[in-house]
């Protein structure tokens, strides 16, 4: 569904990209993790064109991304950043309308589907009651899900999320995961999102690519993707590592300096 190849990017001498490739199948949730610096971000900008990568390519449902219309790769895909501007003066239900942008006809006004799907991507975020509400009223976690309605309200068949649980308290963090799961299993939206909490990726991932200096070092499974090894050469720390309920998680301490050594190579597992 949404293929890179050999995509490369340099920002600067010390940061940059080099030859990813990936391919996301359709229906997965995937997430992004690695240290700061190592290019999650910068990955998910390239493959939602908010950025020219220097070399490769990006193909989305087989087609090459940078020479599909703007319009067309906004029907398909939406990225939600990390940062939004919280304090623009408008409702919910009016920045939800945003996303309908690329589906708006020539004369720019809502048609009674894009009024239908307005109001399904306000109740699946369940914000009904707050659909009159000023933006920079709410909370941080409601105001979260109101960018993610506004996302979604593209209707688009690939979701990316850039530190979508950032700022906000566990209660909140986990009621955004919970609605990025819904997206996934009900409405059959792929997902390819950056976290930095490691076990909130591990519990809700299907797969995890791991990246550290521009590149990919690990990408499997979660119960494949967490082990010693990786925990050793990606964030160089020591890591106790268990299931629960089918679920892999981890327990870290750091490790003394000059123990870790980098480790050669990228461990990969079959999906």
């Amino acid at each position: 569904m949404l293929v890179t190849e050999e995509l490369s990017y340099r920002h600067s001498d010390s940061f940059g990209l080099s030859s990813i490739d990936l391919h996301i199948k359709q229906g997965e949730i995937v997430s992004l993790i690695g240290p700061n610096g190592s290019g999650k971000s910068t990955f998910l900008r390239l493959i939602s064109r908010l950025i020219t990568p220097g070399s490769g390519e990006v193909l989305l449902n087989g087609e090459r991304l940078k020479r599909m219309k703007s319009q067309e790769v906004a029907r398909n895909l939406a990225m939600l950043p990390q940062m939004q501007d919280h304090q623009l003066d408008v409702t919910v239900g009016e920045l939800v309308e945003f996303g309908r942008h690329p589906h708006r006809t020539a004369y720019g006004k809502l048609s009674q589907e894009d009024q239908e799907i307005i109001d399904w991507a306000i109740e699946v975020t369940n914000l009904g009651a707050y659909k009159n509400r000023l933006l920079h009223s709410l909370s941080g976690g409601e105001r979260q899900r109101a960018w993610i309605a506004m996302a979604i309200a593209q209707r688009p068949k690939i979701l990316l999320l850039d530190e979508p649980t950032t700022y906000l308290d566990i209660s909140h963090q986990l009621e955004v995961m919970e609605l990025v799961a819904e997206l996934n299993e009900s409405y059959g939206m792929t997902i390819v999102m950056v976290l930095h909490d490691i076990n909130q990726a591990a519990s809700y991932s299907d797969r995890m690519i791991v990246l550290k200096d521009g590149r990919v070092r690990f990408d499997g499974i979660p119960q494949c993707v967490l082990c010693k090894d990786m925990f050793h050469s990606i964030f160089e720390i020591d890591a106790e590592i268990f299931m629960k309920n089918g679920k892999c998680f981890f327990t870290p301490s750091k490790l003394r300096k000059g123990e870790c050594h980098e480790s050669r190579g990228r461990k990969e597992t079959a999906n």
